[in-house]
């Protein structure tokens, strides 16, 4: 059953400004006031406080409804983690993405250890609601000691040379945090990474293995989807 696209009611602005501002910023490394002045450049007065506000009260929503559409992902677990600086102290974001590179989930701990490898396991478990096939990771042994405890019966590879895929995704977060200069907090870095690791990814299809036709055609079936869970379909677009 399909969820219905997020009510916009009391909202002066209409939905397909709100849905494109929400999309520039978690799309592109933007800051506030850049998102703000590319919408100037197109006639849209607004202020990068609204631009704010609209991102935290809709970027969530948007992409819990984007994985709602996603196929189910596959068999094959790619984790990795990644320091991240939050108000100048070190903090990890774990992250898991399937063999297609779609991304699982994510989590910000303080620390690497086997209590956050646990949570992050038990936390897929439950979002995912199925078992994989194989889970890869590094040779951090918080992993192993979480596989045994959370799940034993999943083949385990551990190896820094089978898990590029998982490394690999965490480029465009690293190019995102430069233009942030940093999170605040944690609940923010969480808050933030969980609504764009949802929605970012799912406008970076695997462009190396199609053909300009193939992008474009995947491409403009995925800004259909967009419209369709933001509510902006059917809607004249932006002038």
């Amino acid at each position: 059953m399909e969820s219905a696209p997020p009510s916009y009611q009391g909202h002066r602005y209409p939905a397909e400004v709100i849905a494109h501002c929400v999309w520039l910023y978690f799309r592109f490394p933007l800051s506030y006031r850049e998102v703000e002045e590319l919408m100037l450049e197109r006639g849209v007065l607004v202020s990068h406080e609204t631009v704010r506000r609209w991102c935290g009260k809709f970027g969530q929503q948007y992409a819990n409804l984007l994985r709602r559409r996603r196929p189910r992902p596959g068999d094959t677990w790619h984790l990795d983690e990644v320091f991240i600086r939050i108000n100048g102290r070190l903090h990890y974001l774990w992250r898991a993405v399937d063999q297609n590179g779609n991304v699982l989930d994510i989590l910000v701990r303080p620390r690497r250890d086997t209590q956050a490898a646990v949570r992050f396991f038990r936390r897929l478990l439950k979002d995912l609601e199925y078992t994989p096939r194989v889970v890869v990771t590094d040779k951090l042994r918080s992993y192993g000691a979480a596989h045994r405890q959370v799940m034993p019966s999943v083949e385990h590879r551990q190896s820094k040379y089978l898990n590029n895929r998982a490394e690999n995704s965490h480029q465009p977060t690293r190019q995102l945090e430069r233009a942030m200069k940093g999170f605040r907090s944690v609940g923010a870095a969480q808050r933030f990474l969980a609504a764009f690791s949802g929605i970012s990814p799912y406008f970076r299809p695997r462009r190396h293995l199609m053909t300009a036709p193939e992008y474009r055609a995947e491409m403009n079936i995925r800004f259909a989807i967009w419209d369709q869970i933001t509510g902006v379909a059917g809607l004249p677009a932006v002038a």
